[in-house]
């Protein structure tokens, strides 16, 4: 099982696996075709609010990972995160995002959780 992170905007290959879009809104200029997302579970993506306050650049990235985190103990994200770490556990699993920094963004603190 590996779990990792890839712009949605970068051409699929064949280690990902499962492609999970974790982004809120779709990725603007993109084909659903060309994405090749096979699951999409808005339920584990940042609320429009924390989104928003993020990309303002009001505060820090450890701040956004933390609040991020809080949500996700939320719990109508229970079940979500119980199916991705199902999924995880059967194989490959690539999150994938629209953000050009992937490593400084909600996804990898996804990531991480899923795989703590």
């Amino acid at each position: 099982m590996s779990m990792r992170v890839r712009r949605v905007y970068d051409p699929p290959e064949p280690g990902d696996g499962v492609r999970v879009l974790v982004d809120r809104l779709w990725p603007r200029g993109l084909s659903k075709d060309a994405a090749r997302v096979d699951e999409w579970p808005k339920a584990l993506t940042p609320s429009t609010e924390l989104r928003r306050w993020y990309h303002a650049g009001e505060g820090a990235y450890e701040e956004f990972a933390e609040r991020y985190e809080a949500e996700l103990g939320a719990p109508e994200a229970s079940e979500p995160l119980d199916h991705m770490r199902e999924l995880a556990r059967a194989g490959d699993v690539t999150l994938l995002t629209a953000s050009k920094t992937p490593e400084r963004s909600h996804a990898t603190v996804l990531a991480r959780l899923l795989k703590g």
